[in-house]
């Protein structure tokens, strides 16, 4: 052994520390022992969580946003479902008024004044309607 130590020389013995040094970091990670003095391991972890709870927030807003679409599309097929129901009653109605038996007769002036009163409190209510003149003012 002494003749070992006698025979290296400088350029040796920092190969034979060198090799000492990778086999002892082998044999520490193989034991478990992480030397990690910047924490780069842990920057990177914390990094990683991060973008995957942002991704999941987005997952979730894409979500929400494909249910909204969704239910707006659903509540103005309904919409369209009542306006189209409403045309038919309407044309149904007017069909019907033209065609009655009394449709060309004149109104009884208490009926008249009545239904007149009828248009002036709806005319009141939502001045923007058809056949309402511009609003007089606040009631």
């Amino acid at each position: 052994m002494r003749g070992l130590i006698r025979t290296l020389t400088p350029l040796g013995w920092l190969a034979l520390v060198g090799a000492a040094v990778v086999l002892l970091a082998i044999a520490g990670r193989g034991l478990g022992l992480r030397w990690d003095p910047f924490s780069l391991q842990q920057k990177q972890l914390e990094t990683v969580q991060a973008r995957a709870t942002q991704a999941e927030y987005d997952a979730e807003a894409r979500r929400i946003e494909t249910a909204g679409r969704a239910q707006q599309a659903a509540r103005a097929e309904i919409h369209h479902q009542q306006t189209l129901a409403v045309e038919r009653a309407t044309v149904a109605a007017v069909t019907q008024a033209r065609s009655a038996e009394d449709a060309n007769e004149l109104l009884d002036p208490v009926r008249a004044d009545r239904l007149r009163a009828h248009d002036r409190e709806l005319c009141r209510l939502e001045p923007d309607l058809d056949g309402c003149a511009a609003s007089p003012g606040p009631a």
